[in-house]
């Protein structure tokens, strides 16, 4: 089962500044977007739903919505 990844406006703004977007979004398709509770990942302030993973060096926080299957990527933070 796939999730659908969407982006919030800040981190889409993070996303269009990466050079190494395309490789970015191909890896969150793998790993987040097939298993946004695996690769890893952590749950947030005690929250299954938020989440935290660190994906290609960036450390990502998103949001699970299993009733869509939609994960919102809301804050991106990029490797240096």
């Amino acid at each position: 089962m796939n999730y659908r990844i969407t982006y919030a406006p800040p981190a889409d703004d993070t996303l269009a500044k990466m050079r190494d977007a395309h490789a970015f979004r191909e890896a969150m398709a793998a790993t987040i977007g097939r298993d946004p509770y695996g690769h890893g990942s952590v749950g947030v302030r005690g929250e299954r739903d938020r989440r935290e993973a660190t994906v290609l060096g960036a450390i990502v926080l998103y949001y699970v919505s299993g009733s869509v299957l939609t994960v919102t990527v809301v804050r991106l933070v990029p490797s240096l």
